[in-house]
């Protein structure tokens, strides 16, 4: 029994250790909905230049479970995602003053996951460091 256990802990403790160690939300802070199809680039700072490291799309909840790159250890340094919000507004045919919402942070090692939510309006935005 106690083997079983052992055995179940250490995949359960496994499973997550490769959670990906970064994840964004999109709401419509207008509708209060989530924002899907959004396309979010992460990008690494080296030296002067940024190095994009992926890209994706926001589920239909809004969020990108997986951004940072599969199967690559979390480096510490400054890191950019860029929501590419002007295509959304545009397929949803509103007007916007954002075309898009760069969002510079630094990874410094203190946590295991980072999270960055947006909430998202036609002329005004807000984020922050989410759990």
């Amino acid at each position: 029994m106690k083997k079983i256990f052992f055995i179940f802990a250490i995949t359960m403790l496994s499973t997550f250790s490769f959670a990906d160690p970064l994840s964004v939300h999109v709401l419509n802070q207008e509708t209060g909905l989530p924002a899907a199809n959004i396309v979010v680039v992460l990008e690494a700072q080296q030296g002067d230049k940024w190095v994009k490291l992926n890209e994706a799309k926001t589920d239909p909840n809004g969020r990108i479970k997986q951004l940072y790159p599969k199967d690559t250890v979390l480096q510490k340094g400054v890191y950019k995602v860029t929501f590419q919000t002007g295509d959304w507004f545009k397929a949803n045919n509103q007007r916007t003053f954002f075309p898009e919402v760069p969002v510079v942070f630094t990874i410094d090692g203190a946590l295991e996951h980072y999270h960055i939510p947006l909430l998202l309006s036609s002329y005004g935005y807000s984020t922050y460091r989410g759990h």
